[in-house]
């Protein structure tokens, strides 16, 4: 597993395949050979926050790694030419098969997710997302399982991600649910 920088990876340039790439500062690469200068940023993220009439969070447990089994909250990539309040909107659909109606952006938080062995750097922007036909809601997708759990029973250290363990443990700290 690759746990270094992921700049380091980067040993080729992307736009002439020069392997005069080199260390430009901390957050770029720049190549020797045709000037082109490269920033590792983080990719979007998004996480759902979906609260029903009695005031239960819908959570679900992770269907695959990173952190398979525990407890997450629907959410994922935001996908190229996608903001991330239509990123939710799919997300939500996707895992769950429930329609989103309305997001509003609470907070973020940075994250690293490790896929295939690459640590990926992300933001992942947290939502509140009004719903429809919250009764139809069905595990679908990465989600293995769909619960609802009451917010004064939520232990943020059942969730398996970082961000969203810390993310839980803000949403109940500053009363966001």
């Amino acid at each position: 597993m690759c746990h270094e920088h992921p700049l380091s990876l980067f040993r080729h340039c992307p736009c002439c395949g020069s392997s005069h790439f080199v260390i430009n500062n901390e957050k770029s690469k720049r190549c020797e050979n045709c000037g082109f200068v490269y920033y590792f940023n983080p990719s979007a993220a998004t996480v759902a926050v979906i609260v029903n009439e009695r005031n239960e969070l819908l959570v679900c447990r992770r269907g695959k790694e990173p952190a398979k089994g525990t407890l997450d909250l629907c959410g994922g990539f935001s996908d190229c030419r996608e903001t991330s309040e239509e990123g939710i909107i799919r997300e939500v659909k996707e895992e769950t098969g429930l329609d989103v109606t309305e997001t509003q952006y609470l907070f973020s938080q940075p994250n690293t997710y490790l896929y295939s062995g690459f640590l990926v750097h992300t933001v992942d922007l947290f939502f509140r997302c009004r719903v429809n036909n919250l009764s139809q809601a069905h595990a679908m997708d990465d989600a293995a399982e769909l619960y609802w759990i009451p917010i004064d029973e939520l232990r943020p250290e059942l969730f398996g991600l970082d961000s969203i363990r810390q993310g839980i443990e803000k949403l109940l700290r500053e009363q966001l649910l």
